[in-house]
């Protein structure tokens, strides 16, 4: 599709292709189309761009990654479609392990997402075919399987785009669960240890920008920055400013007067 360099959604649409693209790949499920339809919508609430909770919260997530012993980054359909090369950087950067993990689960999905991130740079891809062969306890769709070597052993996991039930059942294994998720409403965001609410394409860049920068810092100031982190705040931040964004619509000329 050619998208004309001045058009006022050209960011979006773009990313909206990269998704079409996936799916025409095996990578994106059909469920998947509509689930970054809904997370547009919180997008535009936000105004489409990162903010200073965002920051915040991307920070703390980069020191729990870097201290952790066995970090894994999980990834789904959008996941591989959106971001597949800073999946692959971030993992580099702060040491962590990349395990497919999909609701929406076949064989064929599996190795296409491992494709897409193998192709992107990744060395190892975990949670494809016969490695999926451990499962998390009270947990019942097919995001229950996971790598033995990835997610089941993992302290720290980053679940961008991810659904509530499995956050919480990660959770309740004692494991520390960053999300990335642009409704700070949602299950997923209320459930995980730290939610950076921000689109993803801008997050995981983010991320990478501040595991750079945070890998030479002492150990001290990272655990202080993980023990003054409170997450239920951030969320806070991020409905105050949705609110704030709304009033400043409602109080704005919203239609052009013929």
């Amino acid at each position: 599709m050619n998208i004309p360099p001045n058009h006022p959604r050209r960011e979006s649409l773009l990313i909206r292709e990269r998704l079409v693209e996936g799916f025409k790949k095996g990578v994106v499920a059909p469920e998947g189309l509509i689930a970054h339809g809904r997370g547009e919508c919180f997008d535009y609430l936000l105004g489409e761009r990162t903010h200073d909770f965002a920051l915040k919260a991307a920070r703390v997530a980069v020191a729990h990654m870097l201290l952790a012993k066995h970090p894994v980054i999980s990834v789904n359909g959008n996941t591989a479609a959106l971001v597949p090369r800073e999946i692959v950087e971030l993992a580099e950067t702060v040491g962590a392990k990349i395990e497919v993990n999909l609701f929406y689960r076949t064989r064929e999905r599996e190795e296409a997402v491992a494709r897409q991130l193998l192709e992107h740079g990744a060395v190892e891809v975990l949670g494809v075919g016969e490695d999926a062969s451990a499962t998390i306890p009270e947990l019942f769709s097919e995001r229950r399987r996971v790598s033995p070597r990835g997610i089941l052993i993992a302290d720290v996991v980053l679940v961008p785009l991810e659904d509530g039930d499995r956050t919480e059942a990660l959770r309740r294994m004692g494991k520390t669960v960053i999300a990335v998720d642009l409704n700070p409403l949602s299950r997923t965001a209320r459930a995980a240890s730290v939610t950076i609410v921000d689109n993803i394409v801008r997050a995981i860049p983010l991320m990478i920008k501040e595991a750079k920068q945070l890998k030479s810092m002492e150990k001290a100031r990272l655990e202080e920055m993980i023990r003054s982190y409170d997450n239920n705040a951030v969320l806070q931040e991020a409905l105050r400013a949705i609110l704030e964004r709304l009033r400043e619509l409602s109080s704005s000329q919203l239609l052009i007067n013929p």
